[in-house]
């Protein structure tokens, strides 16, 4: 075979040449663009690892982003947090330096000018916001948080910064935390504010102690009887009322042990600690901790006639409305019935009564604020149902009332406890300026064995209260919710009533009509209020209770079967003339800051129903209420800086993990310009001796091969 030139070309120039430029041409691609491949075709496994890599880069890239937008919060929040408690320390040390006696009125009036400043910088401070979004709202951050009256309007939704699968760390702290927390640890203590001196001559003056005689503390009762009507809810929501009938010759320390026995006291076991401050005031301590239940009223009542009548020992306590609660007058003959209050809160009975103030517990109006009514009663879950997770919040519109309410009071002759026989009285002014007197039945409906279900009567026309099942029904005593009674109460005070009394379109029109004139609802605290749409200030009043409150005659088996008929206490109190409370496991921060205020404006180192604002806690209890505020407030704090501290390690060790994926993929997928370089240098010295060997063969003749 002949060889020839061509022959020559395609073996050694061709090929070669193909060969070299390709891999000049890759050589120079890595060099230029930095990265070992560029398509998947070059190298499929090394694509792969790359795309694998990105992936999870751009995953660490957006958590550490996250974790960098969660600590800026944090952080911030943690900033706040410390002007919070700075403040705070402040109004403690002024509210320590307005106790001082030495202080006089002007004083004192500076020094809750300067807490009325600190509360304001407070406010601020809750306000807090980053580039709009306020800190304190929960997820709603486009709301400001507190209101101008202190309530909370954001949410309790927690905020997560996302730190991996499955991994996410909470960054946010709500206002419902902060400013509405609950402290488990807490026991509630509430107190009398009456201040309270002996009645007897020689003794007028001074405070009562524990070796105060009755006689002493109410004055010679000619029967030598004298009786104490005692109401309140223990700690695991029971109500009770208890009649004490004590003697001359007994001693206040009697009187505060029969109270704490009301209460479930025992020889052996305490369940709360019944005292007397140095000022006479009673005070309830739980001994149950994360309760605030407890609720505590008590009147006393002697009669100083003569002639043998005992009108003191009554088992209505309306039956002492015309007593007087002046001792000079009673003890002189004038007037023998005798009242001495131990509560006053300044609220006015229900329309149509006059009474003693210290009388009424529960009979009373909601307090009026211009175009608002508020209920003072806090309706509290009780923990006694086991479907019931949280034994201590607060009433929500789907909230059944059997799962607040003593259910055991029920009036029935059934062994099983229920809301079925209890009776509510709702009256008051509408808002048109018309009277109502509205009662309201709980009953088993007619599917449990009942005969008309739950009902209310409206000047003589008893109307259903349809339940939302199908078919609509009045409702069963124990499946009735709280929204059922907020439409009652705003059927009723905005006088829209239903056309018919038994039907389930006209029930719903006339609630769909009273929402365009008023609104009732539970408060953020768990309280009732109506609200007048139309007008600034309203015209209504609302009394709202039991049936049988002030209702002392014990419980009455009729029929002899073992089953008490008749009960002699409230099942539920929604208002009332109660004990001030001083210390409790739910936290109202801007209420409880007012409260404080209030004692020093009040000029009032204890509670003195005499003062200005007759429940002003008094100074020395608001520095209780301060130090269980800061505990509260240190507590979230220290959550704060623990969410701080996890975000910030977080973002360094993402950034860490960053810097180690970002390696691997550069060894992955980067040139090694060195070995790059090199291998050009060598591709190219390779290309130049293929082309000086060919342009060397090119030269030959034909006869070199002869």
């Amino acid at each position: 075979m002949r060889v020839t030139q061509s022959m020559y070309y395609n073996n050694i120039f061709s090929t070669s040449n193909s060969r070299l430029n390709q891999q000049l041409f890759d050589v120079n691609k890595q060099i230029a663009s930095g990265l070992q491949i560029q398509y998947a075709s070059d190298d499929v496994r090394t694509f792969t690892e790359t795309m694998r890599l990105d992936n999870e880069l751009a995953t660490i890239t957006q958590t550490k982003k996250s974790a960098e937008s969660g600590y800026k919060v944090a952080n911030q929040t943690d900033v706040t947090m410390n002007e919070f408690t700075g403040s705070m320390n402040r109004m403690r040390t002024l509210l320590v330096q307005a106790a001082n006696d030495t202080n006089d009125d002007t004083s004192r009036a500076a020094i809750a000018a300067e807490l009325r400043g600190i509360e304001k910088n407070l406010r601020s401070l809750a306000n807090t916001s980053i580039n709009g979004q306020f800190l304190f709202a929960g997820s709603a951050v486009d709301t400001k948080p507190i209101a101008d009256d202190g309530s909370y309007q954001g949410n309790d939704v927690a905020m997560n910064s996302f730190l991996g699968s499955n991994n996410q760390q909470k960054y946010n702290i709500t206002g419902a935390e902060l400013f509405l927390g609950e402290e488990p640890s807490v026991s509630r203590d509430i107190t009398t504010n009456v201040l309270q001196t002996p009645n007897a001559p020689g003794v007028n003056g001074r405070s009562i102690t524990k070796a105060t005689t009755i006689e002493e503390l109410m004055g010679t009762s000619p029967s030598a009887k004298h009786y104490f009507y005692l109401r309140g809810v223990q700690s695991d929501g029971t109500n009770f009322s208890e009649k004490i009938e004590l003697d001359n010759t007994d001693s206040m320390d009697l009187l505060l042990q029969k109270i704490g026995e009301a209460y479930g006291n025992t020889g052996s076991v305490d369940v709360v600690n019944v005292s007397l401050n140095p000022q006479g005031q009673i005070q309830v301590e739980d001994k149950l901790k994360g309760s605030s239940k407890l609720d505590f009223h008590l009147v006393g009542a002697t009669d100083f006639d003569g002639a043998g009548a005992d009108d003191a020992n009554v088992t209505d306590i309306s039956l002492l409305d015309n007593a007087t609660t002046d001792y000079a007058t009673a003890s002189s003959g004038t007037g023998s019935l005798y009242v001495r209050e131990f509560i006053k809160s300044g609220m006015s009975p229900i329309d149509g009564v006059t009474a003693p103030e210290g009388n009424l517990y529960d009979t009373t109006q909601f307090v009026k604020d211009g175009s608002k009514l508020s209920a003072t009663v806090a309706q509290i879950v009780k923990n006694s149902n086991e479907t019931i997770k949280d034994g201590n919040a607060f009433a929500q519109p789907s909230t059944l009332l059997s799962e607040v309410a003593d259910i055991s009071k029920g009036t029935l002759d059934t062994a099983d406890d229920t809301l079925a026989g209890t009776q509510f009285i709702l009256k008051g002014t509408d808002v048109n300026g018309n009277t109502y007197d509205v009662t309201i039945d709980l009953d088993k409906s007619v599917s449990n064995g009942g005969v008309n279900g739950s009902t209310f009567t409206v000047a003589g026309v008893t109307y259903d209260i349809f339940n939302m099942q199908n078919p609509r029904v009045a409702a069963d005593a124990d499946e009735v919710t709280y929204q059922q009674l907020m439409d009652i109460i705003n059927m009723t005070v905005t006088g829209t009533l239903p056309a018919t009394n038994n039907n389930a379109d006209d029930y719903d029109n006339a609630i769909k009509a009273s929402g365009y004139l008023g609104a009732t609802t539970l408060s953020y605290d768990g309280r009732l209020e109506f609200n007048d749409l139309n007008v600034t200030s309203t015209s209504a009043t609302i009394a709202l209770y039991d049936a049988k409150s002030g209702n002392f005659a014990k419980n009455i088996d009729s029929n002899g079967d073992g089953t008490l008929d008749t009960a002699s206490t409230s099942s539920m109190v929604f208002n009332a003339n109660n004990a001030l409370t001083i210390r409790d496991p739910k936290t109202d921060f801007f209420t409880a800051i007012n409260e404080m205020i209030e004692a020093v404006e009040s000029f009032s180192n204890n509670p003195d129903a005499d003062a200005n604002v007759k429940r002003n806690v008094g100074i020395q209890n608001a520095i209780t209420m301060m130090d269980d505020l800061q505990d509260h407030t240190f507590r979230i704090q220290s959550v704060v800086g623990a969410q701080s501290n996890t975000l910030s390690n977080s973002v360094e060790r993402i950034g860490i993990l960053e810097i180690s994926t970002m390696s691997l993929r550069s060894s992955v997928i980067d040139t090694d310009l060195a070995e790059a370089s090199l291998k050009l240098s060598q591709l190219t010295l390779n290309y130049q001796a293929m082309l000086s060997t060919v342009g060397k063969v090119s030269q030959l003749s034909l006869v070199n091969y002869l």
